[in-house]
């Protein structure tokens, strides 16, 4: 019998094969390795494109936005409170979630088989 395939969610997480869930996902950071060293699934098909930074840039201005409108009008600090709050906090939630949207998506280009789009000949 067949292993079961590794879990979408913890394989995105973890940066992992989508196939086996055993090989890393990533040759450093965000750049994507050329094969899965357990299995030897080609990264090459994969593509996300400039979908996790669209998301990740819409996330977490969302959450800088209202967390800024929140304390500007209960507190109403000085602007370099802002600047001290806000950058950092998009440095580090922009970083954080990058990489994980980056292999969500993926995995999940991998578990739906989704490919480029070919027109009928």
């Amino acid at each position: 019998m067949a292993d079961a395939p590794p879990s979408t969610f913890r394989t995105a997480l973890l940066g992992r094969c989508p196939r086996c869930g055993k090989g890393p996902l990533f040759n450093g950071y965000l750049k994507v390795a050329l094969r899965c060293p357990a299995c030897g699934l080609d990264y090459s098909i994969f593509d996300p494109g400039d979908g996790p930074a669209v998301f990740v840039i819409l996330i977490v201005g969302a959450i800088v936005a209202g967390g800024a409108l929140f304390v500007e009008f209960t507190w109403q600090p000085p602007y370099w409170v802002h600047a001290a709050i806000w950058l950092p906090a998009i440095i580090v939630l922009s970083f954080s979630l990058l990489r994980l949207a980056k292999s969500t998506l993926l995995v999940l280009q991998y578990k739906h088989q989704a490919r480029e789009g070919r027109l009928a000949e």
